[in-house]
């Protein structure tokens, strides 16, 4: 049987999960069940959980590993659970000799395996480099692919548990990113996005100091049969002149960014150890559209973070039409043990949901609004599956039949209020 990998969380756990399965099956594992975690919330921790008691009723022979951001911080949690055979940490799991000690523990025995042995996770802090992965193409036939270009942050913002999951900042060299997206163009993905987790720090820990504007550039130029690039999260504050001029003039980068704003009151920003103010945060977003007028811009904002008062929690909701904002990632705030935050005078949870279904109405509004705007516009579609695809502009547009991975241009002729009708 061949290695089930269940990912969650963030578009970085996508390449990754496509690592894992070639480093499992090379070690000779089979009917085995990876899961690759998030920790960013509780919520996803518990996911996590209940997916692995879940897997162990549909699959009561196969072997449970568990990985990713919240076995790197909870290993002992998941070690206790009876489900699981074997936890390995987040840059472990990207070797192949982590997968081949697993092997070497499952072999010959049936026997449960006592906690302390489940382990293996080393110290993330203690990870300097970015071992270089080379990923030929996605299983399932995905169009759109992903490469890792950066791991870890060297920030430590109060509400964030993940530069304890990821460590600390490094990045891939430029050269083994270029070979990477070339060989997955040439594998068939059409689209390619770059992802990270703090993607603008992309570059500092390397010889010269390179930027992720001019990582961008290199890309297109160097791969000029590349159709579409897209750039995962970013954080504005961080982004480079270069890749402003790439976002201005460069085609084959798809017009929408995803910003990490996180709040629109300066207060709280402070608070939670962000680098930008909401001032930067509006100038920014007005100086990308007067760069590419037709961009969309998304953003992540956690709703109830510590402190935050009714008027505070106004400016963020007031943010959303600021920055003509398309899309929204809202957070209810997640206390996570071992943070600054949580130790910080709490929002009462009924606030919390309260004011995060305000930010996701008014997202709601602002997705309409801009699918109107497409109306008579024609775009150049990729065919997600057989009843979806995505603009230039990421947005979702609702197609009957075609084939996955092709890109289809159509006249937008209406919408249903969360996609566009060709």
């Amino acid at each position: 049987m061949p290695v089930d990998v269940v990912t969650f969380g963030c578009r970085l756990n996508a390449f990754e999960s496509e690592v894992i399965r070639r480093n499992a099956e090379a070690a000779g594992l089979d009917e085995i069940v990876i899961i690759n975690s998030c920790a960013v919330t509780n919520e996803a921790v518990a996911q996590t959980r209940q997916s692995i008691r879940r897997l162990r009723r549909e699959r009561p022979s196969a072997r449970i590993v568990v990985t990713g951001c919240a076995a790197q911080i909870e290993p002992a949690m998941f070690a206790q659970m009876a489900e699981v055979d074997r936890v390995i940490g987040n840059d472990d799991k990207m070797r192949g000799d982590a997968w081949r000690a697993a092997r070497a523990a499952f072999a010959g025995s049936d026997v449960a395996i006592p906690a302390e042995k489940k382990i293996a996770v080393t110290d993330i802090m203690a990870v300097t480099e970015m071992a270089p992965h080379l990923v030929d193409g996605f299983r399932g036939g995905l169009p759109r692919a992903f490469v890792q270009v950066q791991n870890g942050c060297d920030h430590r913002c109060t509400f964030c548990i993940i530069p304890f999951g990821r460590g600390n900042s490094r990045s891939a060299p430029m050269n083994v990113i270029v070979d990477q997206v070339r060989a997955l163009v040439e594998a068939g993905h059409v689209e390619v996005v770059l992802t990270g987790v703090d993607l603008t720090s992309y570059g500092a820990d390397l010889p010269g100091r390179p930027r992720l504007g001019g990582l961008v550039k290199q890309i297109l130029q160097r791969v000029p049969e590349m159709t579409r690039l897209r750039i995962s999260s970013i954080d504005s504050i961080e982004a480079d002149r270069d890749l402003l001029d790439a976002v201005a003039n460069e085609e084959r980068l798809m017009p929408h960014l995803h910003l990490s704003l996180q709040s629109g009151d300066d207060i709280i920003l402070k608070r939670m150890k962000r680098r930008h103010s909401r001032r930067e945060a509006i100038e920014f977003c007005a100086q990308v559209r007067r760069l590419r007028p037709d961009v969309a811009l998304g953003a992540d904002i956690i709703a109830g973070f510590p402190t935050e008062t009714d008027d505070m929690f106004a400016r963020s909701l007031d943010l959303v039409a600021e920055c003509d904002l398309t899309f929204l990632h809202v957070f209810p705030y997640s206390l996570r043990p071992g943070t600054p935050a949580a130790r910080m005078p709490p929002v009462a949870a009924e606030v919390i949901r309260d004011r995060a279904g305000q930010l996701r109405a008014a997202a709601g509004a602002a997705l309409r609004r801009r699918l109107a705007g497409e109306v008579g516009a024609t775009r150049r579609v990729l065919i997600e599956n057989v009843i979806q695809g995505r603009t230039e502009h990421f947005l979702p547009v609702a197609i009957a039949g075609d084939m996955p991975g092709t890109v289809r241009t159509i006249t937008v002729t209406g919408h249903d209020g969360k996609r566009l009708l060709p």
